[in-house]
């Protein structure tokens, strides 16, 4: 077991926090309705991605300005993405029954998967990559982020690229297809490193609604902590 993993488990167990479950994927893999589909569990906790905060930074829609222009809007987007992010992962339960905490990505994405490829793709100076990596560092050692299971909802960016489309989000509406592949890659990079930190359940989410809801309700014993003891 990883010390990061050692570390999560033992964090949970002292403190008796909620089993943290994030559920992973591209732009239009289905993040949402995986969340949707445990509305049943009253014991679970669900935080969709805090678009609205996003859209209104005091007024100014950081998620639309990222989007039409990534080399000059992606490092205050990606600091605020990850306060946001924070919030969410290390808010109390909204109420004591509540045993496990389900959200859309987590601050380890930001990390791992947005912030490196927005480096590679050269939309953060190294002085802006370097400040934010030292903020994700400070936070790892300063507070208990630890994840217990990533859900990881698997899919072909030329698929997710004809969803985007379809549903079409405003802030969308200039994402190219080549970005989904960047998006992609890191975070196949990212959930196949040893230093993951959790277990990833990976979901193919290339199949129909009625399908990945099917894998959903198979595996909804270890999603919801079945394995794990608080």
């Amino acid at each position: 077991m990883s010390n990061i993993k050692s570390f999560a488990v033992a964090a949970r167990t002292v403190n008796k926090r909620p089993f943290r479950v994030s559920i992973e994927g591209n732009i239009g893999s289905g993040k949402s309705t995986c969340i949707n589909f445990f509305d049943k569990y009253p014991n679970v906790e669900k935080h969709g991605e805090p678009l609205n905060e996003w859209r209104n930074v005091s007024g100014h829609n950081l998620l639309g300005l990222v989007y039409s222009d990534m080399n000059k809007w992606t490092f205050p987007f990606q600091h605020y993405v990850h306060l946001t992010r924070l919030k969410i992962q290390t808010s109390p339960p909204s109420n004591p029954d509540i045993t496990v905490k389900m959200f859309e990505r987590s601050v380890q994405n930001s990390r791992h998967c947005f912030v490196e490829n927005a480096k590679k793709q050269n939309f953060l100076q190294d002085a802006e990559y370097q400040t934010l990596l030292a903020w994700y560092d400070y936070t790892e050692k300063s507070l208990d982020v630890s994840l217990d299971l990533i859900v990881y909802l698997k899919t072909t960016p030329e698929i997710v690229w004809q969803r985007m489309v379809q549903r079409g989000r405003a802030e969308e509406s200039e994402v190219p297809l080549e970005y989904l592949k960047q998006v992609h890659e890191a975070y196949e990079i990212w959930l196949s490193s040893p230093d993951v930190g959790c277990e990833v359940l990976t979901i193919d989410a290339d199949k129909g609604l009625d399908s990945v809801k099917e894998d959903l309700e198979r595996y909804s014993y270890k999603i919801l902590g079945g394995n794990h003891t608080n």
